[in-house]
């Protein structure tokens, strides 16, 4: 979050979007990428992206790749060099250009053994021969919402897709721009809306209500994970000062203890600046050997840590400890060191010279505890915030567990399906055939209990769009002003794989091939937003994908597309469902969604060997159960939740130890105290009671003082709540019962010990 992003002039780079009806940050569409970068004044480069993904063939066992289509100055705007070779050239980007291809250091070592002639090779793609001209190096790990690294980047005029010249389709394409020296973000933003107000009026039909989103680069890679990053830097400053609390508290009493100790030496002479910097020569001496102990266990704490993080975590290649890192550890330390030493230093100070030498080895007592009482409060109010935030985190993760996605997660697996490249040569019988066959071998397959294929959306990941409107309605002027919804193409098994539920009518099934009418099935969302309270069976759409007229046959319940949490609030959430022989012809690779029995993993299998007889060419990949997909779609919250979790409960022990440290430090010191009580006839159940509630009534200050520093601090987790408020008060309820049950255990034990005390040996020590 705090280190600039490894390129040069960083703070130049912007991510570019196109914002629009139901897309604030939507792709741009080819033309008008062209025309920005042609027409623009304030940026020096731009470039676009969007993904794809290839079929590896030539070179082994078929793999799927996962691929970048990319305009020529993709790397140049970055200023990233290639390790070996060159980057893509002007006009190489173009349609006809001759088909070149940049590759991942990954893919370098892994196909090609990291060799130095690796130039002019041509990898086979899609049965297409792509050569090499460069390898991107490891270091470039971009990754924002609308990129992620792959394993080869293609120009972009090398797609074959009639759609990438139409001003109207986006098609997934963002880009990246580099402003000029000096350009402010706000002065592009200016700049680049009289660029897209006159393409609106220069194509009103395409680029009606189009605009430019930009956005700092930096602001697009972390901001969404800002407030979980300052969130746990919050937990580890409450964890280091309740650790200060305690070894504050602890060196007290043991300063308590060297009171006649320290008279003595000031007696004999010594000035109080030489017994406080001797004192603080201990605190600090103690600080940095626990920063030496914490140093020696961080290579493999980091290693840890990084093992958990979300995939979706910006950086996370770059977190590593390095100098700062070591010089940050060092003047924290030397700081707590101060910090925690100075209060005993100047306590010890501050004690009567005279009275203590006449006091001899009496226990001290009275105001001289209050100095640690306070600190026991203080360390059990900041662990009572900790643990606050931690069960506020777990309740949310629990209501968004709890949360129905409108199908059945349970027993469900999803991959990708790369049908054969030379299939795309073969006309569209040839490939439903294929199709269906896919799914009735799939089918077939042990363990298999429904199958369907599928593209366009998918329920939590990705999205497909389908332009229409009402039949009866005058066709819109623009695509802009026609009516959007998320496009399910699916096969007839569709429902019973995700189970969900159908409220009217009929599913697509096997009939709805391309020999029959047009039918689509919508859900409830869909026709709420368009028919109200009609009946919308038998109602007529005119679509844009596949063009014509399509009769709405059923209505299914509305699934969760966007996230457990947010999907409501998305304006964009009414669905359709269209038959998948009835679309045009997915040629380039599906989804596949199974339900299954018994372990994924053997499933799995036995559909990759399915996949295999059927052609050495097709690849099955990507394979993850839909729990896993809802889980992914949390990560970064339980991840919060975790590293938030365990500083609570590290607080909790430091807590308990502080307590108890103190505890024990006062029954030691008030023995003779104790045995002159039993011996004037107090009993020992008396003894445990007063002892024991000494300790409560700290605890109950300090869960006091806790909650009202709860009730301001969780209001910072609002943003990462869900289904629970950041003041519940039953969460607050129970980390105040916990906390304090865990003081109670803490003080018993020493309480225990002070019913064990024998009057005799008690006075025999006074």
């Amino acid at each position: 979050m705090l280190n600039p992003l490894p390129y040069p002039h960083p703070e130049q780079l912007v991510s570019m979007h196109e914002s629009k009806p139901n897309f604030p940050t939507g792709s741009i569409s080819f033309p008008n990428f062209k025309d920005w970068k042609k027409n623009n004044h304030t940026f020096s480069d731009m470039a676009i992206s969007r993904p794809y993904a290839f079929s590896l063939t030539g070179m082994g066992e078929p793999e799927r790749l996962q691929a970048r289509f990319v305009s020529s100055d993709l790397f140049t705007v970055f200023g990233v060099s290639p390790v070996l070779g060159r980057n893509l050239a002007s006009g190489e980007d173009e349609t006809g250009a001759a088909p070149v291809a940049m590759i991942s250091s990954s893919l370098w070592q892994r196909k090609f053994g990291g060799t130095l002639n690796t130039m002019g090779r041509v990898l086979k793609l899609d049965d297409r021969g792509y050569t090499v001209i460069g390898v991107v190096p490891p270091t470039f790990d971009l990754l924002t919402e609308s990129f992620r690294t792959a394993d080869v980047y293609v120009p972009i005029g090398q797609w074959n897709n009639n759609a990438l010249q139409y001003r109207s389709a986006g098609l997934a394409i963002h880009g990246f721009g580099r402003l000029k020296p000096g350009v402010t973000i706000e002065r592009a933003r200016a700049d680049m809306a009289s660029v897209t107000n006159a393409l609106w009026l220069e194509y009103p039909a395409d680029d009606k209500g189009v605009g430019a989103a930009l956005i700092l680069l930096k602001d697009e890679m972390v901001g969404g994970i800002r407030p979980i990053l300052l969130t746990l830097l919050g937990a580890v400053v409450f964890v280091l000062l309740i650790a200060c609390v305690n070894v504050a508290n602890l060196l007290l009493a043991r300063a308590n203890g060297r009171t006649r100790e320290v008279a003595i030496r000031s007696a004999l002479g010594a000035g109080a600046g030489r017994l406080v910097r001797q004192l603080l020569t201990e605190s600090i001496l103690l600080a940095l050997l626990g920063a030496g102990l914490g140093l020696a266990i961080t290579s493999w704490g980091t290693h840890v840590a990084l093992a958990m993080l979300p995939t979706v975590l910006p950086r996370a290649g770059e977190i590593a400890v390095d100098h700062r890192v070591l010089a940050f550890t060092i003047g924290i330390s030397l700081l707590s060191g101060i910090l925690f030493g100075l209060v005993p230093a100047l306590k010890v100070m501050r004690t009567d010279l005279q009275g203590t030498l006449k006091e001899g080895a009496r226990s001290v007592s009275g105001p001289k505890q209050r100095a640690q009482g306070l600190f026991v409060i203080l360390e059990i109010a900041m662990a009572l915030v900790l643990l606050a935030g931690a069960g506020l985190m777990i309740r949310s993760l629990a209501a968004l567990w709890s949360v129905n996605p409108g199908f059945q997660s349970d027993g469900v697996l999803q991959f990708g399906l790369s049908l054969p490249p030379s299939l795309a040569k073969s006309p569209p019988e040839a490939v439903r055939a294929v199709l269906r066959e896919t799914q009735a071998r799939f089918a077939a397959t042990p363990g298999v209990e429904a199958v369907s294929l599928s593209f366009g959306a998918l329920p939590l990941e990705g999205d497909d769009e389908e332009l229409f409107w009402l039949k009866g309605q005058p066709k819109p002027a623009s695509e802009s002003d026609m009516n959007w919804a998320l496009r399910y193409a699916v096969g007839p098994d569709y429902l019973k794989v995700m189970r969900i539920a159908l409220r009217q009518g009929r599913f697509l099934n096997n009939h709805d091939d391309n020999h029959a009418p047009l039918v689509v099935v919508v859900d409830e969302e869909f026709a709420r937003k368009f028919f109200g309270k009609a009946n919308p069976i038998g109602q007529r759409l005119e679509l844009t994908d596949p063009h014509g007229e399509a009769e709405i046959v059923g209505v299914v319940a509305h699934v969760k597309q966007w996230s457990l949490d947010t999907d409501d609030k998305e304006t964009l959430r009414a669905q359709l469902y269209l038959p998948i022989l009835q679309q045009v012809d997915p040629v380039g690779g599906m989804d596949v969604v199974v339900r299954f029995t018994g372990s994924p993993t053997p499933v799995f299998e036995a559909l990759r060997r399915t996949s295999a007889a059927m052609s050495s060419e097709q690849v099955i990949y990507g394979q993850e159960t839909m729990n896993e997909v809802i889980a992914g779609t949390i990560a970064a919250r339980r991840f919060a939740m975790i590293l938030l979790g365990a500083f609570a409960a590290l607080a909790l022990a430091l807590a308990m130890m502080g307590v108890y440290g103190v505890t024990s430090y006062s029954v030691g010191r008030r023995t003779n105290e104790i045995g002159i009580r039993m011996a004037l006839g107090a009993k020992r159940s008396g003894v445990f009671r007063l002892v024991l509630g000494e300790g409560m009534r700290l605890a109950m200050i300090g869960t006091a003082v806790g909650i009202v520093a709860a009730l301001a601090v969780t209001q910072w987790l609002e943003g990462l709540l869900f289904g629970v408020s950041a003041h519940d008060p039953l969460t607050l309820a129970g980390v105040a019962i916990l906390l304090s049950s865990t003081v109670a255990l803490a003080t018993w034990i020493p309480a225990r010990r002070a019913t064990r005390v024998d009057p005799m040996v008690a006075l025999r020590h006074e």
